[in-house]
């Protein structure tokens, strides 16, 4: 029956194609969630507005980092887990003053400046709302995707000779931000300088930004060769300060007083801290020390505290007191120094610097390429005859850590999956693990995608005390 046929075969046909229609509507919305999952691990940069100024914006899963290049080409916010780092001034938000020496328009967030300042001769830098700080910059977007990077180009200064070019580096699946500067002579003649890294952290009170964070610390390792008497250098402010002191283990921390005061370290370690104690929010920077270079007045890191100053009065009288119109706004500056470079015309020179936002806190310890470490990694054989691990970190990657075993002749007996970690968490261990009766050392690694990212901190095995 050739109708019934036809029919037939046009059911099997309007069905095939139902059927074809179902499964292309499934591919697509297969791939179109593949996409967005892809969209949203991406890393990008857009055009945004920020407090009024007209500013660029780098982010991933993790991190917004907000550029202004009109004022200064300034790096002006860094938010991690939705958490604020940096000093932004309230009272220049979206303002943008043409470049001036005679008054300083501290905008606040991050920036790069010239070493050494003082108005003494024209190898000092005078400082102000100069071309160098307040000039703007152009604006480049070199890539985006996998990875994110910037390039921020500064206009040419006569009266020091330098130019600045910046890049500003970010991947899609890490907390890692990478900078670049170089610093070029554009003048007819040779020129000395430093660079400098300067970045305002915010220590106002979360809660409250009218009031002072009373839980805010500064960390870098002291130099055990150090050209200071007391290993470091009070360059202002009273020489007795109770905020600034150097523990047992060598390190020098500051817990932010709202007090003027500025503090040279002679670190060799490479990396300095800051920490809200209450929030447990750290940020690491991290740069590379050049052992045989000549630093500023020996100085690779300097720390300062915002607030009123130690003055004297015509009669000698001391009082504290500020020349700022706002009356000293809370913040501390961490400051990373380059070498000094002699440059002739046309040459450049480079400071690469890394930072790590991270969970951390007020009891940080030390520092190794994966995280940072508050309560150091402790590995104990119990009665049962299993391993107890205790310890606290921060991490600077998401994934997991693994317990790498090894007998007293350093043999490889087995690795331990302990647990999955993230940036955005504090790790606190307190477990105990299975291992073979001949592990003698132990070294705690994060892998990270497949990636072993290093070892967070390696131990010897210790015997319970009974």
């Amino acid at each position: 029956m050739p109708w019934k046929r036809e029919r037939g075969q046009r059911l099997v046909f309007s069905t095939n194609v139902a059927l074809l229609a179902t499964i292309l509507l499934a591919s697509s919305v297969h791939i179109n969630a593949e996409s967005a999952q892809s969209a949203s691990a991406a890393c990008q940069v857009n055009a945004v507005d920020y407090k009024g100024w007209h500013a660029q914006q780098i982010s991933n899963r993790w991190l917004q980092l907000v550029v202004v290049p009109q004022n200064g080409g300034r790096l002006i916010q860094v938010t991690f887990a939705g958490h604020p780092y940096l000093f932004v001034n309230p009272k220049y938000e979206g303002k943008y003053f043409p470049p001036t020496q005679s008054k300083w328009f501290n905008y606040g967030g991050d920036k790069i400046w010239l070493l050494p300042e003082g108005n003494d001769d024209e190898q000092h830098w005078v400082g102000g709302s100069d071309v160098l700080d307040d000039g703007p910059y152009t604006f480049r977007k070199i890539s985006e995707g996998q990875q994110c990077e910037i390039e921020l180009t500064g206009p040419a200064d006569p009266q020091s000779g330098i130019q600045f070019v910046r890049t500003i580096h970010l991947d899609a699946d890490s907390t890692r931000i990478k900078f670049h500067v170089s610093m070029r002579n554009i003048s007819g003649h040779d020129v000395e300088w430093s660079m400098q890294s300067v970045s305002q952290y915010d220590t106002s009170d979360p809660a409250d930004h009218s009031h002072l964070n009373k839980d805010f610390w500064t960390f870098t390792p002291t130099n055990p060769s150090s050209q200071y008497l007391n290993r470091y250098h009070v360059r202002f402010g009273p020489a007795e300060n109770r905020a600034a002191s150097v523990r047992d283990d060598g390190m020098f921390v500051v817990h932010y007083p709202h007090m003027a005061a500025e503090l040279w370290i002679d670190s060799v370690a490479g990396w300095l801290a800051t920490a809200d104690g209450a929030s447990g929010f750290t940020m690491v920077e991290r740069f590379r020390y050049q052992e045989k270079e000549p630093y500023p007045g020996h100085a690779s890191v300097i720390f300062w505290t915002n607030g009123p100053g130690l003055k004297l009065s015509n009669d000698g009288i001391p009082s504290l007191g500020s020349d700022e119109e706002d009356d000293s706004p809370y913040y501390t500056e961490a400051e990373i120094n380059s070498p000094l470079c002699r440059l002739h015309p046309g040459e450049s020179c480079n400071l690469d610097t890394e930072w790590f936002p991270t969970r951390g806190g007020r009891e940080l310890r030390s520092f190794s390429e994966v995280g940072i470490i508050a309560q150091p990694l402790r590995a104990t054989r119990v009665a049962t005859g299993k391993l107890k691990l205790s310890g606290s970190f921060g991490v600077f990657f998401s994934g997991h850590l693994v317990a790498r075993l090894y007998d007293e002749h350093g043999a490889n007996v087995g690795a331990v999956a302990i647990r999955d970690v993230s940036p955005t968490e504090a790790v606190s261990l307190d477990q105990e693990i299975s291992c073979p009766e001949t592990t003698a050392r132990l070294s705690l690694h994060l892998d990270s995608n497949g990636v072993d990212r290093g070892s967070l901190q390696e131990v010897r095995v210790e015997r319970e005390s009974r």
